[in-house]
């Protein structure tokens, strides 16, 4: 099954770490986490705050220890084909999530959520267009949907940004269904 992911963290440095994670199957269920920071855990970023507005306090009083979050992601999503959206800085977060909770770093792989949207929309419409035409249609979809996309807000909240995935994953699809049956 699909799954979307996302990473919120304390900074964008070296350093950073990750201080929330969502996700979403393709089925519509989801988690929201809040990570307690591991104690080696210290780099801080006030803009990165402003921008997700979780607080270093809300995550001492409301977070989940890392190492509980680390062994529930990998409970939940093994055996998923997980996406993000931005796999090189997600794959950042849950390297260093699963790390810190002394687990194998590559435990669960993601990819990008534009590689799902490519192979749904061209499952789709194999065998309903030739090659070329297909490869169009399914470029055209996938920017129709990105640039749709661009124009929504961006909630930085791990789990909404998942669903937002999920829903944009879902556009491709209806969008790509509109061409076969057009094609028929």
């Amino acid at each position: 099954m699909h799954v979307f992911i996302d990473f919120e963290a304390s900074s964008l440095g070296k350093t950073g770490y990750p201080i929330e994670v969502g996700w979403v199957f393709e089925d519509g269920r989801s988690e929201n986490h809040l990570i307690r920071p591991a104690p080696q855990w210290t780099d801080w970023d006030e803009r990165s705050e402003a921008i997700h507005g979780i607080s270093r306090d809300k995550l001492a009083d409301e977070g989940t220890a890392h190492d509980v979050v680390a062994r529930r992601l990998i409970e939940a999503l093994a055996g998923h084909r997980v996406f993000a959206s931005a796999p090189s800085w997600d794959g950042k977060w849950l390297s260093a999530l699963l790390r810190a909770a002394g687990l194998p770093r590559h435990a669960i792989r993601l990819k990008d959520t534009e590689l799902a949207q490519h192979e749904s929309a061209a499952a789709i419409l194999t065998g309903l267009l030739p090659p070329a035409e297909r490869m169009l249609r399914v470029s055209a979809i996938l920017a129709r949907v990105r640039s749709d996309g661009e124009a929504r807000p961006v909630r930085h909240r791990a789990v909404a940004d998942a669903e937002e995935e999920l829903r944009r994953w879902r556009e491709v699809k209806r969008l790509a269904e509109e061409e076969a049956s057009a094609a028929i």
